[in-house]
């Protein structure tokens, strides 16, 4: 019966296609009597029947097909135990088309097996796999020359491609373990030493596997904790998620990255009682509430206070692509790293290499299929990630092109100029306080429900117009009500930012952040706002609530608006980009005249409201 206490390890198995990952795989698995019952016969009618001797590799093939053309297309897995620990064999494709796949096997590894064929040499496929395992992180390599019987166990031969195949790696700072000469078919030192090569006095492949160290466990590591949503039970607002790295338990202080907010964990919750845990660790799946009612999403990272996550939207990256169409500039495409998902497009393209001859190109414009290249990227709104060397799951990303899974990458850095300020408390003292006065006791003296209506619209839509008489209406209505207008926030909290893209981020946030202490009084608000980015007011919506926040977006065509505000479309600001419509169902407010009826359209807002 398998141990669940014992050690773990995932090494992958890569090189070029026919240099004998399989076959290593199936004959480590006979030589440690590791094969399910009936395996070996099966393996022997199927090799009869292609006339064949037995085939090792046969043993792990997962599909008929691969049989019929004597490729591994899909990744493998194989669970394998000694004496000292287990294993999960990741038996990856060699041949060029199925490069995705290998990248896939080889993410999850710990440790590399990296084939070459001894007569056929270093191949292309050699090189781009040794690369993409630079590029994985992955330095625990260790080298296997295949077939040495079918170049006569020849010392020199192996010790020549040792040196030729050092070389390359070595400029990618990859330093390999150890250099095995075998033979696979024939059992050569895979768990018992070859008598056919009495010149090397090194590690069987066996002995190799039992003598790798596993990194720091990643549950001592920095907490990264991705959310992946929010459930409300009863009264309960639950945070689930899977703790990438780290510790987390019940009491600890935390931070909500990117809003940079302060809260204590104030359970760890389960499916069945019985579950019920006050710690968990890495990789573990949970759920969490929290002492202070915040607004989270999914896509924010939940750390330990004093090791943040980087918040930024531009980042410099190692990525390699494998799409049909070249990856270019100014382009847009699809990120996802965690739960995280946003639009983003490459910024600059520093230098391409060709995995194979090492070849810099320092002026390129596109990267085409199977290259590498470092790259600044610029995301549509800041994300949180790590460098991939300080925590790979968050620094580790997959491009989409169309619908298709086109490339990945590795974050490198971030230069200190381009992270986002959190607003951050700067006392580890100050925590919010609970009141004896609640919004629902001020709601039920004022008689009304806190509201926020945000309208939003580019310069001249005729938001300000439709505001002032929405406020007039209300208030003549007996309502306490107060407008908020963006413009005239610049004249105070916000005199100190520009008309920039970071700076209109921060301008929504300050008013979304104003706006709620409003509503949590149980004023109705009203907001206008250009607000063109749809992340921001999805931003906003979270921190004044889904309940409370109604979103009116006051459409006009642009020639209706240059009319009406002429120099606003004049002045170099953020009025001049395009407006995103929101994903969410939101109220469209259409105007069709400079001279349209404010009265009407206000009014129009009321019946909404339920005034």
């Amino acid at each position: 019966m398998k141990d669940n206490n014992r050690e773990n390890l995932n090494i992958v198995v890569v090189g070029h296609v026919d240099h004998g990952k399989s076959t290593l795989i199936g004959r480590l698995l006979f030589d440690t009597d590791s094969l399910p019952q009936g395996a070996i016969e099966k393996v022997k009618k199927i090799s009869q029947e292609k006339g064949k001797s037995f085939e090792y590799a046969y043993l792990l093939d997962a599909f008929e097909e691969e049989q019929k053309q004597g490729i591994t297309i899909d990744i493998t897995m194989i669970q394998f135990f000694t004496k000292k620990r287990d294993y999960v064999i990741i038996d990856a494709p060699g041949h060029k088309e199925f490069l995705k796949n290998m990248i896939s096997g080889a993410a999850s590894a710990e440790a590399a097996f990296l084939l070459i064929d001894a007569n056929e040499g270093i191949q292309e496929q050699t090189k781009r796999h040794g690369y993409i395992l630079s590029l994985l992180g992955i330095r625990k390599v260790y080298v296997i020359v295949n077939k040495m019987d079918l170049v006569e166990y020849s010392q020199e031969r192996f010790e020549k491609l040792q040196v030729e195949f050092n070389e390359f790696l070595n400029n990618l700072n990859v330093y390999p373990e150890k250099y095995i000469p075998i033979s696979a078919f024939y059992g050569e030192n895979m768990v018992s030493r070859s008598e056919n090569m009495p010149w090397y006095n090194g590690d069987t492949i066996l002995e190799c596997m039992d003598k790798v160290e596993k990194e720091k466990g990643i549950e001592e590591r920095v907490l990264r904790f991705p959310i992946q949503d929010v459930y409300k039970f009863d009264n309960r607002r639950i945070i689930a998620g899977r703790i990438e790295s780290g510790t987390l338990k019940a009491g600890d202080e935390i931070v909500i990255y990117p809003s940079g907010k302060t809260t204590r964990v104030k359970s760890i919750e389960s499916w069945q009682e019985k579950d019920k845990a006050d710690k968990v660790s890495a990789g573990m799946s949970v759920g969490i509430t929290v002492e202070d009612e915040f607004f989270n999403k999914r896509g924010e990272v939940i750390c330990h206070k004093g090791t943040p996550v980087t918040v930024a939207n531009f980042f410099n990256a190692s990525v390699f692509w494998l799409g049909k169409n070249p990856l270019v500039k100014d382009k847009k495409y699809k990120l996802k790293l965690s739960t995280q998902e946003v639009e983003f497009e490459v910024y600059s393209i520093n230098k391409v290499i060709d995995a194979v001859s090492l070849k810099n190109s320092d002026n390129s414009d596109t990267i085409k299929k199977n290259d590498v290249a470092e790259v600044t990227i610029k995301t549509k709104y800041p994300i949180c990630f790590d460098e991939f060397a300080d925590v790979q799951s968050l620094g580790r990303f997959v491009i989409i092109d169309n619908y298709d899974t086109s490339g990945g990458g590795i974050i490198s850095g971030v230069e200190d100029s381009l992270k986002r300020d959190i607003k951050q408390v700067s006392s580890k003292n100050i925590r919010i306080r609970k009141r004896l006065v609640s919004r629902h006791d001020r709601e039920n003296s004022l008689g009304q429900k806190g509201k926020v209506v945000w309208l939003t619209g580019i310069p001249g839509c005729g938001k300000n117009e439709i505001a002032v008489k929405l406020e007039k209406k209300l208030f003549e209505q007996g309502k306490k009500v107060y407008y908020i207008d963006s413009s005239n926030i610049r004249f105070g909290l916000s005199s100190d930012l520009s008309f920039t893209e970071k700076d209109a981020h921060e301008q929504t946030r300050r008013i979304a952040e104003v706006a709620n202490l409003f509503a949590d009084s149980g004023l109705i608000t009203i907001v206008t706002s250009v607000s063109r980015f749809k992340e921001d007011r999805e931003y906003a919506r979270n921190i004044i609530g889904k309940n409370t926040y109604v979103e009116v977006h006051v459409d006009a065509p642009m020639d209706v608006c240059k009319k009406r505000n002429a120099g606003a479309f004049n002045e170099d600001s953020d009025s001049s980009f395009e407006y995103e419509r929101s994903e969410y169902p939101v109220t469209s407010v259409y105007i069709d005249d400079a001279e349209f009826n404010s009265d009407k359209k206000a009014e129009a807002i009321l019946e909404l409201l339920g005034y």
